[in-house]
């Protein structure tokens, strides 16, 4: 999280019931301490929504694709923020039939 850098793209997951990506957001601005943290090295940053994804990509979908089988997703989905390479973000994207 805190190697995110203003501008780059960020896919939104929903993590809890549904586990599927539905959307498509940018980094607005860079980690910087957690003002609701009591204790510890806490960060945030702030995300700005771009769009939709145009059908949403479930966690059992990215799972059965062998070109995403390196994801960090795919490796513990319990990661809140993590890393996607080009080639992943761009086979999500065909997945979820949107462009940018």
């Amino acid at each position: 999280m805190r190697q995110m850098a203003k501008g780059d793209l960020v896919l939104f997951y929903h993590s809890g019931k549904a586990k599927e990506l539905v959307g498509l957001a940018k980094v607005a601005k860079t980690a910087y301490a957690d003002p609701t943290a009591t204790d510890g090295d806490w960060s945030a940053f702030d995300i700005q929504a771009i769009k939709s994804l145009e059908a949403p990509v479930s966690l059992k979908t990215i799972n059965a694709d062998p070109s995403l089988s390196d994801m960090h997703l795919v490796r513990n989905s319990r990661l809140s923020v993590m890393p996607v390479e080009a080639k992943e973000f761009k086979r999500l994207l065909d997945l979820a039939q949107t462009s940018l």
